[in-house]
């Protein structure tokens, strides 16, 4: 596996740049089609794959009431992770009139590739929310671990 920092090509998957990831990543959660949006998952998720969300505070806060020391939100394999995209799409693009965009380069390190995403209106520069991903990717480039950090 290669080691080096890297937006280029990694020589042991063919998988592509850090940014091509990124921007099939993130073009997921806008698009508007059920079957594309499900074609999509499978081809970035392993088939086990895991998206891991650190709650927001609020959520967090209220678990702690409630004597959870840990609070992780997760979808694992394909149906889980289509119920998760899907529920943001109608949450937030369909049902809040926003989109999902890149803040900035992605970077890959090895195995993991790191991007920054905006939740903005479309037309509009004000950032409404946003977050870090961390992707660690299977030898076949496809997501095994997806680790969500909400909040700019």
């Amino acid at each position: 596996m290669s080691t080096k920092t890297s937006t280029g090509t990694s020589a042991s998957t063919g998988t592509g740049t850090a940014q091509r990831i990124a921007d099939r990543y993130v073009a997921l959660w806008n698009e508007p089609d059920a079957e594309r949006r499900r074609r999509a998952i499978e081809e970035l998720w392993a088939a086990d794959g895991v998206h891991l969300l650190q709650p927001p505070e609020d959520m967090r806060e209220r678990a702690a009431e409630l004597g959870f020391t840990e609070t992780v939100l997760e979808a694992r394999g394909h149906d889980a992770l289509e119920r998760r995209v899907t529920r943001a799409h109608q949450e937030f693009v369909a049902g809040g009139g926003c989109s999902f965009r890149e803040q900035g380069e992605a970077i890959r390190v090895g195995d993991a590739v790191k991007l920054s995403w905006a939740m903005v209106r479309p037309g509009e520069d004000e950032v409404l929310g946003g977050g870090v991903e961390v992707l660690v990717l299977d030898e076949a480039g496809r997501i095994t671990t997806d680790y969500q950090f909400p909040g700019l």
